[in-house]
């Protein structure tokens, strides 16, 4: 079982917050229809390496990086979708290859990899995320933690087809 997943703090890494109030339930037609697609963010390929490996989990752990893959538009869950994840942790560098892994989506959209707990790097405790399959449109994402001893972050996809 994940640990108390939902009891922290959420960095939203797309524009609005207040598009993806309520993303981890179900969505109304209405409100599934104002889902834009998530802008990548600057910053967010620094470090990128293509393929990573699909992983159990990265490092020994004790971090937990979660969110969501929908579609934009109808606010779909996306299952089986790969996203990418690196960071600057207590155990490896984001430049290092020990530091890059990638996870699938389950039925819901909902992503979560297990990684060491990520540390400060240029001033800011952040993550790396990317979505890079040809079916939708690539972004990358780099949420910063809103304190560096957090012990998760979440991140939400918005994705647009190509």
């Amino acid at each position: 079982m994940i640990p108390n997943l939902f009891t922290r703090r959420t960095m939203i890494a797309t524009g609005s917050a207040a598009a993806l109030t309520g993303l981890a339930g179900p969505l109304s037609p209405a409100r599934a229809q104002t889902l834009a697609p998530t802008p990548s963010m600057r910053g967010g390929a620094n470090n990128y390496r293509p393929g990573a490996p699909i992983v159990d989990r990265i490092g020994n752990g004790g971090f937990w990086m979660t969110g969501t893959v929908r579609r934009a538009g109808d606010g779909a869950p996306l299952a089986g979708k790969r996203i990418q994840i690196w960071a600057h942790t207590t155990e490896g560098h984001e430049r290092d290859p020990q530091s890059h892994g990638a996870t699938l989506t389950d039925e819901n959209g909902v992503f979560r990899l297990e990684m060491p707990q990520i540390v400060p790097a240029f001033g800011q405790p952040h993550g790396h995320l990317a979505y890079d399959d040809p079916e939708f449109q690539t972004v990358f994402l780099r949420p910063v933690m809103p304190r560096a001893g957090d012990t998760s972050l979440e991140a939400h996809f918005v994705l647009q087809p190509a």
